[in-house]
């Protein structure tokens, strides 16, 4: 498959499966398909990101090497929302280096509190800060704090996935 080709010729969920089945576990596609999301023109990089995230959802190792790569582009000027959305989707499956865990959390926080960011980013960012409460226990009242001083202004996306959130606290909501 050529992987370009494929991701130009549509933007659809078939598209997508079809990418991920002809990606799989495979080291060298999953390279082929970054190369495409981190350098490929604007709709290229907009539409790559979506099978990219879910491959690592099924093989999480093939982000490892990457972090250094796709973190920057949570704070890049002008990405596309669906870039940011699905690289904040697929953090919430993979370990994180130690080394990013504090970017990763300041993102995170900053996430949940912009007003303008995407349902589905505030939601993947609660998951993502949950996961990280495990090693950072101390994160967890300022999770909890934050989670109720937006619960009046959000979605029912973030209402969901801050219930499951705080389900896990001791404190509870």
């Amino acid at each position: 498959m050529d992987l370009l080709k494929a991701i130009e010729k549509e933007h659809s969920k078939t598209q997508c499966e079809k990418i991920v089945k002809y990606v799989g576990g495979d080291k060298d596609r999953f390279t082929e398909l970054m190369q495409l999301f981190l350098k490929g023109e604007y709709r290229v990089t907009q539409r790559a990101a979506w099978p990219l995230s879910i491959c690592v959802e099924h093989h999480p190792e093939l982000i490892t090497p990457w972090f250094k790569q796709i973190l920057p582009l949570l704070k890049k000027p002008g990405v596309h929302n669906a870039v940011v959305r699905n690289i904040v989707r697929l953090l919430q499956y993979v370990n994180i280096p130690k080394r990013f865990h504090g970017q990763v959390m300041n993102d995170c926080f900053e996430f949940i509190a912009d007003n303008n960011a995407a349902p589905a980013v505030k939601a993947f960012s609660l998951t993502i800060l949950e996961n990280l409460s495990a090693e950072y226990p101390d994160i967890k009242p300022e999770l909890k704090l934050i989670i109720e001083e937006r619960w009046q202004y959000e979605t029912a996306a973030f209402h969901s996935r801050a219930k499951k959130v705080l389900k896990k606290y001791p404190f509870g909501k």
